[in-house]
């Protein structure tokens, strides 16, 4: 990836190779600092209740952790470059009949689509398959553009077609849906490919023949999402905060690889077997999914079209797959430019995707579908969000009754794990940044206060981008009562909370 290595236009490599050193020299400073500080009597076996509960807690969190990390190694550095060899020795063989590749295109700003049309049709011009392009769009502006981005980039190709679908612009989900059935009428073969691009993806040279050779090799596939990296139009904090999220995302990606069930097939880019997206009932559930919630009723998803696609797979019978070496250029654009309100934003769109599909998998699917490994990733993600707080919430609370010195080690201890978490993200091939350990951690401790609210208000959902949001169709009467018994669950969720924090420091103290 050396253009996510290059440094800013105007500044030599040596400053800022001596920067990055600088960073370095001061997080590791600040541990040392931080060390100080700790009174040695605090880390004495006197206190050993005290170490023990929250140690216990952290060993099973840190113990999740180190086995997706080394499930993850696992499979990027062993089992995945075996598969590839395997894929490489079948040749064109492996390729597809036909490609097909879907864009969604919605406000995007033009140089961006630029970009990322010029991306897909420079693919499709090194396949040596037929392809076809469907471009999912609103504005009338962009046909012409497109048009004229795909006669300067294909040539002496005749079997590259481009066929625009014009969507009404009332969401990505509808854009899909048009765009698929779009595909159903080009009737293609059985063991066509079809790749799903969002309109702010970038596909880096190879990556489409890396990712549809995997199909041919894998028969139990249905569908295969890709690696990422980001370049963010924002603020230096909003980049390396995308940048360390992306990493997490690759070691999780290859962790869950190894079982053939990852939990999502990501929207920015991912394949999928043509026999699938053509089936009605797929189509159906990415145009219109819908919860159906014990407290808050039925409600259609507006976003998380990425989790509707994943779910519909594994309830037909197939696997899902990841493929580490096929590369992807995101454009992140910050919904807004403060750091604090933009990564609120994204984060509940997130996480609120991920728990509404987390509750109906698991009662979907059941472990016999996914396996008692992803049974057990999903079935955690409900309780993370509480634990991660634990640490925080105990320390700062025990800081206040007992002495600063709890808070102290606490802060000792977060910035020496994180910072050797950062270190072994360098095995992942993602660069990596001294700012990871102090973003890392706010993502925790955000993400989890983020989890929370969205778990209790699983209803509230807005594109971040096209600035929309649901209307669920409910009276004045049954959205008041919604709201109000969000807003009491939750309070009494945390009440409950403090209350538990309150016993576990109260039985160290004796």
């Amino acid at each position: 990836m050396e253009r996510q290595q290059q440094p800013p236009r105007g500044q030599p490599d040596y400053l800022q190779a001596g920067a990055r050193f600088c960073a370095w020299a001061c997080l590791f400073g600040l541990i040392a600092l931080a060390s100080e500080m700790v009174a040695p009597q605090y880390l004495d076996p006197a206190h050993h209740k005290f170490i023990f509960i929250i140690g216990a807690l952290g060993m099973w969190r840190y113990g999740n952790a180190i086995v997706h990390y080394l499930r993850g190694m696992y499979f990027l550095h062993w089992k995945f470059p075996r598969m590839r060899k395997a894929v490489e020795r079948m040749g064109d063989a492996a390729l597809p009949a036909h490609m097909f590749m879907v864009v969604t295109s919605f406000r995007i700003p033009t140089h961006t689509t630029f970009k990322v049309y010029q991306s897909v049709f420079q693919e499709v011009q090194r396949l040596k398959v037929p392809c076809t392009v469907i471009a999912s769009i609103v504005e009338k502006g962009d046909e012409q553009f497109i048009k004229e981005i795909m006669r300067n980039e294909v040539k002496d190709r005749d079997d590259i077609k481009l066929v625009i679908v014009r969507a009404r612009g009332t969401g990505k989900r509808d854009g899909l849906a048009h765009a698929f059935r779009a595909l159903s009428r080009q009737m293609p073969l059985q063991d066509s490919v079809v790749g799903v691009v969002d309109g702010d993806t970038m596909m880096l040279p190879g990556c489409v023949e890396r990712a549809v050779k995997l199909f041919a090799y894998l028969p139990n596939v249905g569908g295969l999402t890709t690696n990422e990296f980001c370049e963010v139009e924002g603020s230096n904090l909003m980049r390396q905060w995308h940048s360390m999220r992306f990493v997490q995302r690759h070691i999780n990606m290859c962790s869950m690889a190894l079982s053939h069930r990852v939990l999502t097939l990501t929207g920015r880019l991912s394949f999928f077997r043509a026999s699938v997206m053509t089936d009605p009932d797929f189509i159906r559930d990415v145009e219109a999914d819908f919860l159906q919630h014990w407290r808050l009723g039925r409600f259609q998803f507006l976003t998380g079209d990425d989790k509707s696609s994943w779910l519909s797979l594994m309830r037909a019978g197939w696997d899902t797959f990841y493929v580490p070496d096929s590369n992807t250029l995101t454009v992140e654009h910050p919904p807004d430019n403060s750091f604090w309100r933009a990564t609120r934003q994204l984060m509940f769109r997130w996480y609120g995707n991920s728990l509404r599909q987390n509750f109906r998998a698991t009662a979907l699917l059941g472990r016999a579908r996914l396996g008692l490994f992803t049974l057990y990733v999903l079935l955690d993600q409900r309780v993370s969000m509480w634990t991660c707080l634990m640490g925080l919430t105990a320390s700062v609370v025990a800081g206040i009754l007992f002495g600063i010195q709890y808070l102290l080690v606490y802060l000792f201890w977060v910035l020496l794990s994180r910072s050797i978490v950062t270190v072994l993200f360098l095995f992942a091939g993602h660069p990596v940044s001294p700012v990871y350990p102090f973003v890392l951690y706010y993502n925790q401790i955000i993400g989890s206060l983020m989890k929370v609210y969205a778990l209790f208000h699983m209803d509230q959902q807005s594109w971040t981008r096209q600035k929309t949001t649901l209307s669920n169709g409910t009276v004045n009467f049954d959205a008041a009562l919604n709201r109000w018994s969000s807003k009491a669950m939750l309070f009494s969720s945390i009440a409950i909370f403090f209350g538990v924090i309150s016993v576990l420091l109260e039985l160290t103290q004796r």
